[in-house]
């Protein structure tokens, strides 16, 4: 039921300072005469965050709530699907995607500690991330009202946002100029709308933060390694580091060597495509890395049942059904197949590349003496003929069958 001005306490609002969520406090605020908390989750946005307590006040916040829950996103949200090899649509390793349960989660325990009884966030009526924050405000706080601005408002465009922020002295980074609209974390930033809507028209340089163009790369290749404990990379190149502190290196690793950049057209959950382009450099040397360590340590039909289960896993979380039951389920699964996934993997990265050279483990199911082309003891040459005439059985009668209704 949509809720009216007077009906409303008190708002905690998913806080970006970006043009949407800077426009969006001001308007609640005034709309709703009501408190508005805005809340922003730091899960590595960098100097995004400098002054957003000030800007946040000066807008009309009640009070600015901001955490550092870099660690918290990583282990929980980022490891999970990394451990799934999770990838939507063959290229998007969904850095957007696992944001937003973690954000509504936080969002949800403050409005609760903050007698707040509305839940708000920026997305557009257009877009997945409504979808997200919405089905994880409905799982985990039920009884709360939701105010989602651009599906209510009059402002329809950009344009209009800029306008009315110039009017009511809004600074946001957005400009006519630079229209489009980054979405920045831990895992990756992501650019989208505006000059990116032509499918046809490529990237501007300029417009990547995290990454070299794979041709201004080092000419030279770097090696590293990384190690994983059942499933979740714990070091690279012998030091132990924390979730956090191990996927920043790796961007910055992979990012000065030209690798993790993507540009998609992609198809959205509410039915449309959408055009979009990533940064995403540590993820996507994690996932070559950890595919390379369960080379090594599963078991074959288990690897081959949790790989028919990746697109519906990549689904869940693209679509927002981070905190469904089904969700626990396949977590789980994923979770159990990763118990012996545990070893290093040595990597070259070199010009946009990321190639593995070496990777040994102590749960290692490869066994050189089975797999030699030299003589060994386990393997009987002779076996394999049974082994073929079984399986062609039915291929034989299929062809018994054809061969005598043509005769």
């Amino acid at each position: 039921m949509t809720k009216f001005p007077g009906e409303i306490r008190k708002i905690v609002l998913a806080y970006s300072g970006g043009l949407d969520t800077s426009v969006i406090l001001k308007w609640l605020s005034e709309t709703y005469e009501c408190p508005v908390v805005a809340f922003a989750a730091d899960i590595g946005q960098g100097e995004e965050l400098d002054h957003l307590e000030e800007k946040g006040l000066s807008t009309g916040a009640e009070k600015v709530i901001i955490e550092d829950l870099k660690d918290v996103f990583v282990r929980d949200y980022v490891f999970p699907a990394f451990r799934a090899n999770a990838i939507y649509e063959g290229h998007y390793l969904l850095g957007t995607s696992l944001a937003r349960p973690l954000i509504a989660k936080r969002q949800v325990e403050i409005a609760q500690t903050e007698d707040a009884d509305t839940l708000s966030h920026g997305a557009t009526g257009k877009g997945n991330d409504q979808v997200r924050f919405e089905l994880a405000y409905q799982a985990l706080a039920p009884d709360m009202n939701i105010i989602a601005p651009w599906r209510v408002w009059s402002l329809n465009s950009r344009e209009s946002l800029m306008d009315y922020a110039k009017a009511n002295g809004i600074a946001v980074p957005a400009s006519p100029k630079k229209p489009y609209s980054t979405d920045r974390n831990l895992l990756h930033v992501s650019y989208e709308g505006g000059i990116l809507e032509d499918p046809w028209q490529g990237p501007p340089e300029e417009i990547f933060c995290v990454s070299v163009s794979p041709q201004a790369a080092p000419d030279r290749p770097e090696v590293i390694e990384i190690s994983f404990e059942r499933g979740d990379p714990v070091a690279i190149n012998g030091e132990r580091l924390s979730p956090a502190e191990l996927l920043t290196r790796l961007n910055v690793l992979g990012g000065r060597n030209g690798i993790g950049r993507i540009d998609l057209v992609e198809n959205r959950f509410v039915g449309m495509k959408s055009r979009g382009v990533y940064e995403t450099p540590g993820g996507t040397i994690l996932r070559v890395a950890h595919m390379a360590v369960e080379s090594l340590t599963m078991d074959r039909e288990v690897m081959h049942l949790r790989d028919s289960l990746i697109p519906k896993y990549a689904e869940l979380v693209y679509y927002g059904f981070w905190f469904s039951p089904e969700m626990k389920a396949l977590q789980a699964f994923i979770d159990e197949t990763q118990n012996t996934v545990s070893g290093t993997v040595r990597l070259e990265l070199y010009k946009g590349n990321c190639r593995v050279t070496g990777r040994k483990s102590d749960t290692s199911l490869y066994r050189s003496d089975f797999a030699t082309f030299e003589s060994d003891q386990v393997y009987r040459h002779q076996d394999a003929e049974g082994f073929i005439r079984l399986n062609a059985l039915r291929l034989r009668i299929q062809a018994m069958v054809k061969n005598r209704k043509s005769q």
